[in-house]
């Protein structure tokens, strides 16, 4: 693809998106630099497969949505938990610890979405060493 080309670009096809294989996820890339010429957000399509997880995480200069497409997500909020479903989001405070968790039996299909694109560094923390977070789920089924 030419730089030109990425400068004007507005839609996305699945064959434009960029896959990258995560820890946690397989991330398909639909908003970001290196796809279109985005200002403030970042959008990432994300495939958890059954028992594992994003663990408890904070980004400190990013606002998060997640929205669940299929599946559900033992999301987490802070100290506080829920199961989404297919149509349901969470709202995630810039700073705010965070994780997504799929004990369940089925694969885990949401969207992130992210802003601004271009924060400062750090743009992930991970916590999940850290007390609270390493003991929360102590009493939950185990994801990896």
């Amino acid at each position: 693809m030419k730089s030109l080309d990425l400068a004007a670009r507005r839609f996305v096809t699945a064959a434009e998106k960029l896959d990258f294989t995560s820890p946690w996820t397989l991330e398909e890339w639909m908003c970001r630099s290196d796809v279109v010429p985005n200002q403030e957000l970042l959008l990432v399509r994300a495939n958890m497969e059954a028992g594992r997880s994003h663990p408890f995480h904070t980004h400190p200069t990013r606002e998060e949505i997640i929205y669940v497409l299929s599946g559900r997500a033992e999301q987490w909020c802070g100290r506080e938990h829920r199961i989404l479903g297919p149509g349901e989001m969470l709202l995630i405070p810039k700073g705010e610890v965070h994780g997504t968790y799929n004990p369940f039996r089925e694969r885990l299909v949401f969207l992130a979405i992210l802003s601004p694109a271009n924060a400062p560094e750090p743009g992930i923390v991970d916590v999940s060493a850290q007390e609270p977070w390493a003991s929360l789920r102590r009493n939950f089924p185990p994801c990896s």
